[in-house]
């Protein structure tokens, strides 16, 4: 099974995001993740949906998706480097106050940033690649995870070639 990311601009209407999650349900596909905000044109939105499946459905989504009346264009990031995507996560960890220090300094490897802290956890901020946010979460395999947040991965092709003025 592969996991693919599709990067879809859309005209930002009512109900797009519907529209667009619907044909994945309607087909049986899986949706990984999902992420979507309005682009520098207020006219516009982006959707980012990370879906898995073999590679005859994977086309199949990519084309379907062609097909919608609001969407202007797809694109599939790949992992050859002509794409960059990121992920936030917020992490908030039981601590007691003799393992602060710890977790201080697997923060600052992963230049994470330390948003909040009380007398008995703390909330972590990373952003980066899918890769170190597993990483870093499997060195916290030590302590407990009270709550964790995933916004999805997120990301833009790289250079300008690609890049549509309407």
């Amino acid at each position: 099974m592969e996991t693919q990311a599709l990067s879809i601009l859309v005209e930002n209407t009512p109900n797009v995001l519907s529209h667009v999650s619907g044909l994945f349900s309607r087909r049986g596909y899986n949706i990984d993740s999902i992420s979507a905000g309005v682009t520098a044109d207020p006219r516009f939105t982006r959707i980012t949906i990370v879906s898995s499946g073999d590679e005859l459905i994977l086309e199949q989504i990519e084309k379907q998706l062609n097909k919608k009346l609001d969407v202007i264009k797809v694109k599939t990031f790949s992992e050859s480097g002509s794409s960059v995507c990121r992920e936030l996560i917020l992490i908030k960890i039981r601590v007691k106050s003799t393992e602060r220090q710890a977790v201080i300094s697997l923060a600052e490897i992963f230049k994470t940033k330390i948003v909040d802290v009380t007398n008995d956890s703390m909330m972590i901020e990373l952003i980066g690649s899918q890769s170190k946010l597993e990483a870093f979460l499997e060195l916290l395999e030590g302590y407990e995870i009270l709550e964790l947040a995933r916004t999805g991965i997120t990301g833009l092709t790289r250079g300008s070639s690609d890049v549509k003025m309407f």
